[in-house]
């Protein structure tokens, strides 16, 4: 039984084929290209639907190389902050004074009762 055994083959961590006579499928390589430089290249599937946007590893959406040079960019509305969002509601005059108001209560030591 000793003789029959495989020892030291590591069985399960290493294949014992090789990859000869191995016709792997047709594939097409993509270039993405972010706003901040990074160019990555991906392995398509000749015939797959390729996507024209990807997510750089540095999260910024990249677009496929030479395909976004082309087409203009969409306008889009500006992104609305907190700041403009106070203003549509109160005047600067008004938000002054509020500011004034919570500091002079904080300067007094003032602790809100919220129970």
């Amino acid at each position: 039984m000793a003789e029959r055994s495989l020892r030291g083959m590591s069985i399960g961590a290493k294949s014992l084929e090789s990859d000869e006579n191995v016709d792997f499928a047709a594939r097409t390589e993509v270039a993405y290209i972010c706003p901040k430089g990074h160019r990555t290249i991906l392995p398509f599937a000749d015939g797959a639907e390729v996507p024209e946007e990807w997510e750089c590893r540095c999260g910024a959406t990249a677009h496929r190389e030479g395909e976004g040079d082309q087409e203009p960019d969409e306008i889009t509305k500006p992104t609305r902050t907190h700041w403009d969002m106070l203003l549509e509601r109160r005047s600067e005059e008004e938000l002054k004074a509020l500011l004034d108001k919570r500091l002079q209560m904080h300067r007094e030591g003032w602790i809100p009762d919220y129970e």
